[in-house]
Parts: C-alpha cells; structure tokens; sequence
C-alpha cells in the first residue's frame, strides 16, 4: 500500500478498502533494465584556478582529468591528476562514457570520463533534466562543494529502467525525408531522444523516465512502462471495485509521481491535512506519463472524477493539452461537468480544489481492461463512452493537435498514390486493382506525412472523432485507367497520366505531333514508334 496515501486515508472505510485492494494483486513483470559503471576517471572543466583547486582537493580519491579553459598556466609535476588546457569544450554522453571534445594547441582532442563537474563559464550541457554524474554547480563554493559530494556517490555498477518502449513500426516521425510527428523530440528534457531518418531514436541511459514522450505520441510507438499502462489499469479497476464495495460513492482518482507527489502529501499529512473522502491516490513514477489512454480509460473504469498532481512535472501543458482533449471527448458526448483535470502543485490551494470539486455522474464501469496497446485502448475506451452517452452522435469536432481526425483530397489529386507509401498508420490504401483511394479513419493520428508528401498539395487534414462507421473504409477518389493510345495496354491512374503529360508537352523532346503522341503510349510502343517513324539519321546508316 502507499504509504504516504495510507496517512491520508485514515478513518475513511471505502479509501482504505480501495488502497487495501492493492495488496491482493501479484507483482507485474520486472521492466527491463540498462546497465551503467562509473570507475572513479573524474573530469573537471572550468576555469584554471577554480578547476585545478577542487583537482588537487579529489585527487586522492578519484582518477582526476582537468580540462583547463583559457590561457596555460603552470602546474607542479607531482600534482596526481592531469591536466589539459583548451578552448570550445562540448560534452556528450552519460553517467559511465561522457565523451569530451575541445580544442587544444595541437589540434582536436577529445576523452572519455565517468562523471563530470562543469565549472565552465557557461554550461555545457543545457538541459531541464541533467544525466546522472554530471552537475554544474555554478560559482558559489558551497554550491560547488555539494555538487561534489552528489558525485562522489557515483562509484561503482548501476542499474536503471528502461522507462520507456519504442516500436519503429509505429513511428510517424518522417518518410522519405518528409516531416511528420516531432511530439516526442519536442517535449524531451533530457535530449534522449533524437531524429533518426523515418523514425526516433531514444537512448535509454539518458532516459529519466518523466514519460512526457509517451504522453504527446499519438501512434503509441512510445510506451511507458514504470509501471506499464495495462498494469496501472488492472489496480484501477480493482480500487474502483473494492471502493464501491465498500460503500464509496463519486470516486475521484488522484495520479501522483512517486517521489514528489508522495512528498507533498506526507508533508500534507504532517500538517493535519487530509485527502477529501472520495480521492484515491494512484501512485506512478511519473506523473507526466499519464496521458489520453489513462485518463478517459479511468473515466471508463468507474471514475467520477481523474485528476492528475503535477508535483514534479517539468511542464504541465502537455498535461493539459490531454485532459483539455479527454474533456473535449466526453463533453461532446453529453457527459455534463467536469471530468478531468490537471492540479497544479505549486498552488496552495490545490486540496481545496479537490475538496470543491463537485462530482459529474460517473460512467457505469467498463468491464474490459486497459491494454498495452494505446489506439487499441483508446478505441475500447471510446466505445464504452459513446455507447452510454447521454447525447449520442455520430461525429465530435476536436482541438487541434488532436491525434485524431479526417483526410480531404481536392480535385487537384492525380492519384499518384505517394500519401499511401508516406502514411505509417495505414489509414490510406490504395486499391490493387483500380486507380482508387480510400481511408480508414480509425487509423489516423493526424501526423501530416501525407499532406506533406503529396506532390499536387491536394490534402487537407480536419481534427474530428468520428464514431458511426469508423471502421469501414471509404472511399476519397477514383478514376479511370488511361490505356495506351496504340495497344490499348493499361497505364496507370487517367489523371497522374494526363498530368505528365501536361508538364512535357512543352518540353523541346517533345515538340513535334509524332513526340507527342508517343507520350500517350506504353514502354513498349514508345519504343516501337520512335525506331518505325523517327527522321533522325540510324547508327547502321551512318558512314565515315
């Protein structure tokens, strides 16, 4: 049981229920791990006088490099620890293999370092969230002296979540060096994920599971998992049930980061404050992960009300952003009230708010379980909301940056068919046996490749939920096949053919009625026409 939800639970019989409930669940699956050793090679970057001063301090106990900035000055032989003197340092890597790079008298030079305590003018590394065995304390003394105790502390072999899955496949960052969803590279504090080609790449070691990533990816193909979201919704659902069990009506879930969320509410305890009697504290490792699948898939579950603590967010408005979503969903559906809502921590009056909240009626309780996959849950979750709506409809406009949505085509569309090869979702298909394009809108994430690759600018993107038929493609655009004028041979799409054509007919190749004319023609009969009726001297007529 949480502990510090335990406190604030006390003489409520349902909320203790709902928390007892928890010790009745077997443990989830380990989550995979990365594996990190710090071997004692210190570098210290700074200043000569501020850096060789904490070197000769730590060379006794650390392998001690010293990167010296500006000009050379002398230093004893017997110092025990090297030093180095350069300019434009920069810094990459984590705890265990940071990697140094500046310039030195002799050219590039670079090494590799354990930890690193920057005391440069200007840091090197400018991130919300630093990697482990790296600080930069700044110039004040005691700042510097904490931040080397923090790093003495890095010694030996180190264990860490893999916080977060990545399925390629279902990545819309890029196609064919078109741009698509850059949600997760966007909101990273820790700069551990970048672009790779068509897709994202995440380095686990930079990774400090914040889970903001998996919040704003619309596919899925970021997944968090500490803890999983289908383990996360098994204690859902068992809480909802034990709580109204015993008795509990309106039940509000709170979501909390394990450590700063549980801080404030052991330091709410401690001042004689308590949960109103209708929160269930659900305790995760990051708050910030709790995103559209988790907030509606509680509503769906039994919840009355889904707020999330940002305590320890390192920025609420992708938090927002989801709830502003979900309310949008349930609102549009005739869900009246407020469902969900994102409390800020900084703000002391967060418990009132909770406490003030005045509970919408609740959704009778889904049956199924939420599931690794995001759209799979999402599309459960939906379901469930739209079949016991109170104003059931067939289509909900959404905000934009909804990962939901529709496709347009405009008369402009030749058919080319690059939207189908740019789309990763497979929401556009093109038909194997006539020139015709259709869409699945239940498969849309709204990322933009198609839009972005259709040579014509003839797509248009539209954010909606639709609900009746959303499963059953349709179709957008069909024509004719254009057949070669001389064997009757088919040739692809009427429009994409006559639109080449267009555009080389006022080429010089093609100047003459007989060039033209074979333009309309297959391979084959190109060939043959231009060897029959071309004017222009034959190599076998050719003499010396």
């Amino acid at each position: 049981m949480n502990s510090a939800a335990a406190l604030l639970a006390q003489d409520q019989p349902p909320l203790m229920a709902a928390l007892a409930a928890l010790n009745q669940l077997a443990a989830p699956e380990p989550v995979p791990a990365v594996d990190m050793e710090a071997a004692g090679r210190l570098l210290i970057i700074g200043e000569a006088d501020v850096a060789l001063g904490w070197a000769e301090r730590l060379a006794g106990q650390r392998e001690v490099t010293v990167l010296a900035l500006g000009a050379p000055v002398e230093v004893a032989e017997e110092a025990g620890f090297a030093v180095f003197f350069g300019s434009a340092p920069r810094l990459s890597g984590h705890l265990g293999a940071f990697e140094a790079h500046w310039q030195a008298a002799e050219g590039a030079a670079r090494g590799v370092f354990d930890v690193v305590l920057d005391l440069s003018p200007e840091v090197l590394l400018k991130r919300l969230e630093l990697p482990p065995g790296y600080v930069a304390p700044g110039r004040d003394p005691l700042d510097q002296a904490l931040a080397v105790i923090d790093l003495l502390a890095f010694a030996g072999e180190f264990e860490k979540p893999r916080y977060v899955a990545v399925n390629e496949r279902l990545c819309a960052h890029s196609r064919s060096l078109k741009a698509g969803c850059s949600n997760c590279i966007e909101v990273c504090a820790t700069e551990a994920i970048v672009s790779a080609g068509d897709h994202i790449k995440l380095d686990p070691y930079l990774c400090q599971g914040c889970g903001t990533c998996t919040t704003v990816c619309p596919t899925g193909a970021l997944a968090y998992q500490y803890p999983r979201v289908a383990d996360l919704g098994v204690a859902i659902k068992v809480q909802l049930k034990a709580y109204r069990a015993a008795g509990g009506t309106n039940p509000c879930l709170l979501f909390h980061s394990a450590e700063a969320g549980g801080r404030l509410l052991r330091a709410g305890q401690r001042t004689g404050q308590r949960l109103p009697a209708n929160v269930i504290p659900v305790e995760t490792w990051s708050a910030d992960a709790v995103g559209l699948d988790l907030l509606l898939g509680a509503v769906a579950l039994g919840a009355a009300q889904v707020a999330v603590l940002g305590a320890g967010s390192h920025d609420l408005a992708p938090l927002r952003q989801q709830a502003k979503l979900g309310q949008a969903i349930l609102n549009g559906l005739g869900y009246v009230g407020d469902y969900l809502r994102i409390v800020d921590a900084d703000s002391t009056a967060w418990l009132a708010e909770l406490a003030g909240w005045a509970p919408p009626a609740a959704v009778p309780p889904a049956e199924f379980r939420l599931l690794a996959d995001k759209r799979t849950t999402l599309e459960f979750v939906i379901d469930h909301l739209a079949k016991h709506a109170p104003q059931p409809t067939d289509v909900l406009a959404l905000p934009p940056g909804a990962p939901f949505g529709m496709v347009a085509v405009s008369d402009a569309c030749t058919l080319c068919m690059s939207c189908t090869g740019a789309c990763p979702t497979g929401a556009l298909k093109a038909a194997a046996d006539a020139p015709r394009l259709s869409f699945l809108e239940r498969n849309c994430v709204q990322c933009g490749l198609c839009a972005n690759t259709c040579p014509e600018q003839a797509i248009t993107l539209s954010p909606r939920l639709l609900l009746k038929d959303r499963r059953h493609e349709r179709l957008l655009k069909e024509a004719e096949v254009f057949c070669c004028t001389a064997c009757g041979k088919p040739m692809g799409a009427a429009p994409t053919i006559l639109n080449m054509i267009s555009k080389l007919s006022g080429h010089s190749m093609f100047a003459t009625p007989e060039a033209q004319a074979r333009l309309s023609m297959c391979g084959d009969c190109r060939v043959i026409d231009l060897i029959n009726n071309e004017k222009s001297t034959k190599a076998w007529e050719m003499t010396e």
